[in-house]
């Protein structure tokens, strides 16, 4: 298998971490990307920080890259989780795509999650899919401040699994070659989620949520697999596509209403 150079974003910890090691156990090149502890560091919440992480990239890589998974991510009732979620991860995937035109066989995936199968906030959603970063946090504010904060990550996730159908067949994707996919995974069990699993009276909020009927909570190294293949030069006609790697979850909450 030829070597490639990827770039992951939340390489630090959680599913990045498991992924970028898989990558690098491969043989493959891999640049990590976090806000601490990674060869770049970036604050995805800012645009100083978007900017910094596609200038980083081009200085280490010459200018080209073979495959971006972005997996960086957060999950307060709070608006950075938004900045982090939806518009941080739209600026690397925009960022960095001419250096993935310059790559061999490019590929790109980001971590949406099944929780985005939710209601989430149209003002949001909306917000954030019309590019306008300062009405999505004000909406996401406002949603803190009539104690609904909860519907931030949701709303975050249901924006990035819609703005990646939208864009995987548009100018400079498809018709450059570069398949664009999501993978939404249930509960997996990371730093993130720890303090709610760690917790019975939230386990049980979280499991109702996300019932995940085949093996439960999964680990982040069961949900690289699905990132690496995705970003492999084996996939080459997936696109727009988001495998809800879930455990049963969304086929259990939806059944085949979600077909």
């Amino acid at each position: 298998m030829p070597r490639r150079t990827y770039l992951v974003t939340g390489a630090a910890s959680g599913i990045g971490r498991a992924t970028a090691a898989r990558l690098r156990d491969g043989g493959h090149t891999v640049i990590g990307a976090d806000f601490k502890g990674a060869d770049i560091s970036a604050d995805l919440a800012t645009p100083a920080g978007r900017t910094e992480l596609v200038q980083r990239a081009e200085e280490l890589t010459g200018g080209r890259l073979d495959a971006v998974i972005a997996c960086a991510g957060l999950a307060h009732p709070d608006p950075v989780t938004l900045r982090v979620n939806y518009f941080g991860m739209v600026a690397t995937l925009e960022g960095l795509r001419p250096l993935l035109a310059a790559g061999t066989d490019p590929r790109a995936a980001l971590v949406s999650s099944a929780i985005a199968i939710h209601p989430s906030d149209p003002a949001i959603v909306d917000a954030a899919l019309a590019g306008d970063e300062d009405a999505a946090v004000a909406a996401a504010q406002a949603a803190v401040d009539r104690g609904e904060g909860h519907t931030i990550y949701g709303s975050s996730k249901h924006a990035i699994a819609r703005w990646l159908r939208r864009t995987a067949v548009t100018e400079g994707w498809a018709d450059a070659g570069i398949p664009l996919n999501a993978v939404a995974p249930g509960t997996v069990v990371t730093p993130m989620t720890a303090p709610l699993l760690d917790d019975a009276a939230m386990r049980e909020v979280v499991d109702a949520s996300l019932p995940m009927p085949l093996n439960g909570h999964a680990r982040p190294e069961q949900i690289a697999p699905a990132l690496a293949w995705l970003t492999s030069a084996d996939n080459t006609h997936v696109t727009g596509q988001i495998l809800f790697a879930d455990g049963g979850a969304d086929v259990t909450l939806r059944g085949d209403t979600g077909w």
